[in-house]
């Protein structure tokens, strides 16, 4: 594109002829270049488009993925989550207003887009066997799938973006922000925007547009004030709900507010995803867990508002009850890829996890579809309303879509577009001049009020009058106000082409307030939690509002709503029976009559006076070292250059061992980037770089690169070669990678094992595990001086046990995921399978391993004991004399898996009163698959326990019991549990 120079500070820039645009063309145009943008410029590239790409600042750190992600939230792998199971959750957390079509389309297609972009280098946690590492977060399916190199989904989607066959049909132009899209004939067919360095006017002609400007962050104003320290991206200012909305598009659930838990004060989340699978949990200043819904909705938001006010808050994420690793690994992650400067903020006050757990409250408002379930309206190939016209990412209206839902969507728009071709007739001159006043505006008033001002006083009146609780006359206020606010807008001044994009996203914001405000009035009932809380309307009214409410720009410039009843659904959920229809044509709906408080009564008149004053005239109504520091800089340079062109291995060696250690790691990052044939052997041999920022570099690319590497028989020997290497860094990347691509044996991994480095060993652990080599861990149980070591023992020695048994099948699978009829079934299976298995093995001592193999009578049949099940009991039982609580606790966790044979349930009941809750939780897990009358009166005691956590494990563990009369019996007394996971649990078992 055509560059200038900005003129000087005090000199505004000058206003552009709309005869001098610039003009660009394309088969599909892309709005966005952060999560759906990327993918769909992709995808529309792969099935032959001429794609161009537009973002406002530069796709390579753009969007809400520009910092990294640090996992998924709605990942449905097969065998841990079912597609229909997923719809039906979603369905529930959204009370029946969903369009189950689209919902499931992220269902069905997110594991596919998983390996899509694992191939294309991004990493989801795996465990030892190279199995997805789902967690559990909520009470019922598993869903969040860790990402340890999250940090950089970003960099590896552009990389896919500048592949060599990428740059033939992809076109990226960064710093041009589109801000109306151009419709003739009634379908889309380009864009105008400008520059946001050089103001140059750009008007796009494209077959098809494809809108993914993510949420709109930028609505209500922080507890804190900045006007960009919102808890979405700041950057995402509603620009795509605007454009949409001005374009004709259908835009739906704009009054399902998005409203997120976070950091008191910080403004940051609190991030229960990443830090309840640690054992993190949220609870009241009396340390009770008070959550009863089952899902980050509207409900649960309800909920959370409710203990914040009470006398019970305020309300806390709970870490400083676990260890030092776990802590430290939430540190790691929470302090980088979330938030970067979230460690120093805790810092700030004095603030450390492990003496202090972190106050919580209540975000401002925003719209977003893929984290409640306000955007524009779209089909289940991301079609809008308006034909050739597409939506995808958070701008979607798919609730609770989340990252997996946008590259979905990203994916099935650029599919979709990318079957048309440029658009030929001229383009709408009164919709280029519409824009082009909207942007250079500000121009023509250069000692307006600033735009920081008047978006300040924009959103303190969102905060004031539109945020939840909602009432028919604060809304109507807020109208008012956001009328008013177009003379405002209208005066803003701008000197530069950066202010000149702030005054434009100060107008997408009250858009969507108004939007905001207008949906809200239309819908009078309450409905998702504290989303769309009428206090005038506190009921939820599905006779009237079993709908989607649905609002278009009208041709008279209008502001219209439609109430379209939700259609029947593909997947049953209990509670809703929705059967479809014709839809309700609402019209505009006008604020309330708020100008006087109560009627409008004449005064009375002093008597002195003989008439009465005039009724006063109505209120108008508002208008709208080594070689040269010079010689290196060079080098650099070329490398910046080279990673453009997609260079060769060969080209790159020179600067792979070029003397000056910066430029060595620059090359590494060059090679990460560009990924030639041989990148996994050069990485490698770096690993033995005599500069440590090389070293390190090098592991860290491996480990991002671990699933698109080769695994080829010269990386395999790099690696082991690395084993041998001094740094510790190096040794722990090299073993992760090995394992992860099955290029190491037991015999390899063991050597490990006696590793002067904690984290090495722990390394060397899950590689055992990924062999099953059940008898290096149980040599290495009882003799390892470390207590993380002992305890990721322990947890092997289990994962090992469940792939030995064959009776079993994958015994991590947790009745609790199951649905409550299979559950049954299951567990039914499970504990027969395991007592069958251990009958001969709880004859024997765990002193005499000799003995195993032999055969014994056992109620007259025979059996043989299975050496590695015998091995794996040995060592746990030796772990569960060891000193640290914690390995203890794991230990008696692991018997939950591998079976609690006779001499060791006793032992377990006993440990339900040690001193430490850990090793309670632990031994409760552990009898949850011993013989009922044993087990079950000592868990229904441990009901009783003061420790939440504690009594959550024993309700667990009586499920698993609840075959029998008793155990239904106890977890009925479960139900009224003070804590919110033992009443949930308990209901479920129920």
């Amino acid at each position: 594109m055509t560059t200038s120079v900005n003129p000087p500070a005090d000199t505004p820039l000058a206003v552009p002829s709309l005869a001098d645009a610039e003009e660009l063309t394309c088969d599909v145009l892309v709005i966005g270049g952060g999560t759906a943008g990327t993918m769909a410029a992709l995808t529309a590239a792969e099935h032959g488009a001429n794609v161009l790409l537009l973002e406002k600042a530069h796709v390579r750190h753009s969007g809400a993925l520009a910092m990294g992600m640090d996992g998924v939230n709605n990942a449905v792998i097969p065998g841990r989550a079912e597609p229909d199971d997923y719809v039906a959750e979603i369905t529930r957390a959204n009370d029946g207003i969903v369009d189950q079509s689209t919902v499931r389309q992220t269902a069905t297609r997110g594991f596919g887009m998983v390996q899509r972009l694992e191939s294309y280098g991004v990493k989801f946690e795996k465990d030892e066997h190279g199995d997805y590492a789902v967690r559990q977060v909520h009470r019922s399916g598993s869903y969040v799938l860790p990402m340890p190199e999250g940090k950089d989904v970003k960099k590896v989607l552009y990389r896919q973006l500048r592949r060599r066959e990428m740059r033939e049909r992809i076109r990226i132009e960064n710093r041009v922000m589109p801000v109306r899209v151009l419709t003739a004939g009634g379908r889309a067919v380009g864009a105008a925007g400008f520059n946001t360095r050089t103001g140059q006017f750009v008007q796009v002609r494209a077959g098809a547009v494809i809108l993914a400007t993510g949420a709109c962050g930028r609505l209500g104003l922080p507890a804190s004030g900045y006007l960009y320290g919102t808890y979405e991206n700041p950057t995402n200012a509603g620009d795509g709900y605007a454009m949409a909305y001005h374009a004709g598009a259908e835009l739906t659930g704009i009054e399902c507010f998005q409203i997120n838990p976070l950091i008191k004060d910080y403004n940051g989340p609190a991030c229960a995803y990443v830090a309840n699978p640690f054992g993190g949990y949220q609870v009241n200043r009396h340390g009770e867990r008070f959550v009863d819904s089952d899902y980050w909705s509207g409900q649960m938001m309800d909920e959370f508002a409710a203990e914040v006010a009470s006398d019970r808050g305020p309300v806390y994420l709970k870490l400083s009850h676990l260890p030092e690793e776990s802590v430290s690994a939430l540190e790691t992650i929470l302090h980088s890829t979330e938030r970067p400067t979230r460690g120093t903020f805790h810092s700030g006050r004095g603030h450390d996890y492990r003496t202090h757990d972190i106050e919580m409250h209540i975000s401002e408002i925003g719209l977003c579809g893929g984290h409640s379930a306000s955007g524009v309206r779209v089909d289940e190939h991301a079609r809008t309303t308006v034909p050739r016209l597409y939506a995808a990412g958070d701008l979607a209206c798919v609730p609770h879509n989340y990252m997996i839902g946008a590259f979905v969507f990203g994916d099935l728009a650029g599919a979709d577009a990318s079957q048309y071709s440029a658009y030929e007739g001229e383009l709408p001159g009164d919709q280029l001049r519409e824009a082009h006043e909207l942007i250079y505006r500000p121009l023509r008033n250069p000692d307006g009020p600033p735009q920081p001002q008047v978006e300040y006083k924009l959103r303190r009146f969102v905060n004031d009058y539109v945020a939840p609780p909602k009432s028919g006359a604060r809304l109507s206020l807020a109208l008012e106000a956001f009328q008013r606010m177009h003379t405002d807008i209208a005066e803003m001044g701008a000197r530069t082409a950066h202010e000149l994009m702030r005054c434009a996203e100060v107008t997408f914001i009250r858009d969507c307030a108004e939007m905001a405000a207008r949906s809200s009035l239309a819908r009078t009932e309450s409905r998702w939690g504290l989303y769309h809380d009428r206090i005038d309307h506190p009921q939820r009214d599905d006779a009237s509002w079993f709908h989607h409410l649905d609002l278009h720009k009208s041709p008279s410039g209008a502001m219209e709503f439609t109430a379209r009843p939700v259609a029947p659904y593909l997947v049953p959920v209990d509670g809703f029976d929705p059967v479809g229809g014709p839809s309700r044509d609402l019209g505009e709906v006008h604020a309330e009559d708020v100008a006087t408080a109560g009627s409008r009564d004449v005064a009375p008149v002093a008597s002195a006076v003989g008439s009465p004053l005039p009724e006063p005239a109505p209120a108008p109504q508002a208008p709208v070292t080594a070689p040269s520091g010079e010689q290196s800089a060079t080098r650099l340079l070329e490398l910046v250059a080279l990673a453009e062109e997609e260079p060769e291995l060969g080209a790159l060696r020179p600067y792979l061992t070029d003397p000056v250690p910066a430029v060595r790691r620059e090359a590494v990052a060059v090679l990460t980037e560009t990924l030639p044939p041989g990148t996994g052997t050069a990485l490698a041999a770096a690993l033995r770089d005599t500069a440590a920022e090389v070293r390190a570099a090098a592991a860290a690319s491996l480990r991002e690169l671990v699933e698109t590497l080769p695994a080829e028989p010269d990386l395999r020997d790099g690696l082991a070669a690395a084993l041998a290497e001094p740094d510790p860094v190096v040794r722990a990347a090299a073993l992760d990678v090995l394992r992860a691509l099955r290029l190491g044996d037991a015999a390899l991994f063991a050597a490990s094992l006696t590793d002067s480095d904690i984290a090495v060993r722990i390394e060397a652990v899950r590689a055992l595990v990924s062999v099953d080599a059940a008898g290096e861990l149980a040599g290495a149980a009882l003799s390892d001086p470390s207590r993380e070591v002992r305890v990721a023992i322990a947890k092997g020695l289990a994962t090992v046990s469940a792939e030995q048994s064959t009776a079993v099948g994958p015994a991590t699978v947790d009745a609790e995921r199951q649905s409550a009829e299979r559950k049954a079934t299951v567990d039914a299976e499970r504990q027969s399978a395991e007592r069958k298995a251990t009958v001969d093995a709880e004859r024997q001592s765990a002193e005499a391993p000799a003995t195993v193999g032999a055969e014994e009578s056992a109620s007259g049949a025979t059996a043989a004991v299975d050496p590695t099940l015998a091995a794996i009991e040995a060592a746990l039982t030796g772990l569960l004399d060891d000193p640290d609580a914690l390995v203890r606790a794991a230990a008696y966790g692991a018997l939950g898996t591998t079976g609690c044979p006779a001499p060791l349930v006793s032992r377990a009941v006993a440990a339900l009163s040690e001193a430490a809750w850990q090793v309670r939780a632990g031994a409760a897990t552990a009898l949850s698959v011993a013989e009922p009358d044993v087990a079950v009166p000592a868990l229904a005691k441990t009901l009783g326990d003061a420790n939440a956590d504690v009594r959550k494990a024993a309700v667990l563990a009586l499920t698993r019991h609840r075959a029998t009369e008793e155990a239904r019996a106890a977890l009925a007394t479960a139900t009224t549990d003070s804590d919110a996971d033992v009443r949930a649990y308990a209901g479920r078992a129920l």
